[in-house]
C-alpha cells in the first residue's frame, strides 16, 4: 500500500498540479479516484474522511489530511526536500508564483475550460466565457514574458512555481490557450515534458471525458 494517497480526477488541473509533483518526487504515492461530477465531492463521507472543503485534490498520508493544490505541493516539498527553491529568496518567489497562478491563471483557466467543455452546449455563457478569454490572455503574457531567457520560473530547476502554473497548459480541451502562440511558455512545457518520470494528465490520474461520453 502506497504511502502518499493522492484523491483525484483526471479532469482536474488542480489536481495535477499535485499529482505531477509526486510523481518526480520519488515518493511512493497512489492516485484514487473521486468520482467529481456524480457529486462524490459532496458527499458527507468525503467530507468527514478525505477533505472537509469537498474538493480535489486532497492528499492523505499517515494522520495527515491535507487540502489544496499549493499545500499540498508544499507537504511533497518537505517530505522530498525537491521543488521548492534553495534560497529563501527562491522560497518566497516559488510562493508567490503559486499565489499568482491560484489567482490570476488556474482560477481563470479552469472555470473558462469547464464553462466551454463541460456544460451542454446550450447553457455556455458567450459573453462570460469572452471577459474569461481576455483575463487569461493577459496572464498567458505575464507568464511568457517571465520565462523570456529562463529555462524555469524560478532558479536554476523545476520548482512548484512550475508545477502550478503549468497545471491546466497540458490539457487537449480548448480554453483561450494556443501553445504555439506563446514562445517562452511553450519552451517551457517541453522543458518540463523532458523530466524523468513527467506523465500528461490523462495518462497520469484516472477519469477522462472519454470515459463520460
Amino acid at each position: 500500500m502506497a504511502d502518499y494517497k493522492l484523491y483525484c480526477f483526471g479532469e482536474s488541473g488542480n489536481s495535477y498540479k499535485a499529482a505531477l509533483p509526486l510523481s518526480l518526487s520519488g515518493l511512493d504515492w497512489e492516485a484514487v479516484y473521486v468520482d467529481f461530477f456524480n457529486g462524490e465531492g459532496r458527499s458527507p463521507e468525503y467530507r468527514a474522511n478525505v477533505n472537509a472543503f469537498g474538493e480535489a485534490p486532497a492528499l492523505i498520508h499517515g494522520d495527515e489530511k491535507i487540502a489544496q493544490s499549493g499545500v499540498i505541493q508544499s507537504y511533497i516539498t518537505e517530505q522530498s526536500g525537491k521543488f521548492g527553491g534553495n534560497t529563501a529568496a527562491e522560497k518566497r518567489q516559488v510562493q508567490a508564483w503559486v499565489l499568482w497562478d491560484n489567482h490570476k491563471l488556474s482560477s481563470m483557466a479552469g472555470l473558462t475550460r469547464f464553462l466551454m467543455n463541460f456544460l451542454p452546449e446550450d447553457k455556455r455563457p458567450q459573453e462570460v466565457i469572452a471577459f474569461n478569454k481576455g483575463r487569461l490572455a493577459a496572464a498567458y503574457a505575464t507568464l511568457d514574458a517571465a520565462l523570456e531567457g529562463r529555462d524555469w520560473l524560478v532558479g536554476d530547476g523545476v520548482t512548484n512555481a512550475d508545477f502550478s502554473c503549468c497545471g491546466y497548459l497540458y490539457y487537449p480541451e480548448p480554453f483561450g490557450f494556443v501553445r504555439s502562440d506563446h514562445a517562452n511558455i511553450n519552451r517551457w512545457l517541453s522543458n518540463i515534458e523532458a523530466l524523468d518520470g513527467y506523465k500528461a494528465p490523462y495518462d497520469l490520474m484516472p477519469g477522462s471525458p472519454a470515459d463520460r461520453a
